[in-house]
């Protein structure tokens, strides 16, 4: 008979050692701190010896915790990834849950190239902007936008994304036709959210007097770049999600500024996820796609 203690306890402390943050471990852990903190105590009566050495807010391993944890995060590594190979066969599908407007921009026009290398590979994608959890909802990856910190999770940096006037080539042609920044306060502007992207931009140029608070507002930015393509105006595009249209000449960039965004889009995934070999060939094939996709056509000399 295996006399263990509460795996709730042994979760959290080798989170907590991982770390050496309570914090982190239960932004991990979708717990609290102080949930944390009772359970690492749990743990270290049922030892009877201590594990942490504590220092007002510091948390340093004693002898006795910085021998434990090794050990400890193997059998839990064992533990997942046997659970992970009973839940996800290795014939089933790869889960992949994807932005809608990185799914219809960009992902899904080179989707044939990695079914061309990877015929073999069953691939399902949902396009959703929700959140997800991982463990309840059965997917393996994710391409999600933001600053890559995800608790828990590892991220892979698809592309870097900035911003920068795109539109029609015959409204930049006019008449008149779209020479300078200052020239948009007549022209109706289309915003995605968050709505301040044009008041940043146009910060950035320096010019003032174009009303940011009129126009169309659309709450995808692969809709905003349809619009633009069709004409109802002037798109601050996601130069990403753009480029393959700036490269066809469905849309122009009349202005050569771009605004550098905070936000960038990653391959999102737990670290056991990369133990299935479809995971590993997606995983390898998106980074090399991104990778030569070159930057998005900038405006003539």
């Amino acid at each position: 008979m295996r006399r263990l203690p509460p795996l709730g306890a042994l979760r959290a402390f080798e989170a907590g050692a991982r770390h050496l943050s309570f914090t982190r471990a239960a932004s991990e852990l979708c717990v609290t701190q102080a949930a944390i903190s009772h359970q690492v105590r749990q743990l270290e009566d049922w030892l009877g010896v201590r594990l942490f050495a504590r220092r007002g807010h510091a948390l340093k391993l004693t002898a006795e915790g910085a021998a434990y944890l090794p050990e400890l995060s193997e059998a839990l590594d064992r533990m997942a990834a046997a659970t992970l190979r009973l839940r996800r066969r290795a014939d089933g599908p790869l889960r992949l849950t994807v932005l809608p407007s990185f799914a219809a921009r960009w992902l899904v026009p080179r989707l044939g190239r990695f079914r061309s290398l990877h015929p073999d590979i069953d691939l399902r994608l949902t396009s959703s902007a929700d959140l997800w959890n991982f463990a309840t909802e059965g997917f393996d990856l994710a391409i999600r936008s933001g600053l890559g910190r995800w608790p828990g999770l590892r991220g892979d940096l698809v592309a870097r994304e900035a911003l920068s006037p795109v539109c029609s080539p015959a409204l930049a042609a006019g008449p008149p036709p779209l020479r300078e920044p200052s020239e948009l306060r007549g022209l109706r502007l289309l915003h995605d959210t968050p709505r301040d992207g044009w008041a940043r931009w146009l910060a950035h140029v320096g010019v003032a007097g174009v009303d940011t608070g009129a126009g169309l507002t659309f709450d995808d930015a692969g809709l905003v770049l349809q619009a633009a393509i069709d004409g109802q105006g002037v798109a601050l595009g996601r130069l990403t999600l753009a480029a393959d249209d700036l490269r066809a000449g469905r849309l122009v960039r009349p202005f050569e500024a771009e605004l550098p965004n905070d936000y960038s889009y990653w391959l999102v995934y737990p670290r056991l996820t990369l133990e299935r070999p479809e995971a590993v060939a997606f995983r390898n094939w998106l980074l090399a796609e991104a990778k030569g996709a070159g930057p998005a056509a900038t405006p003539p000399a």
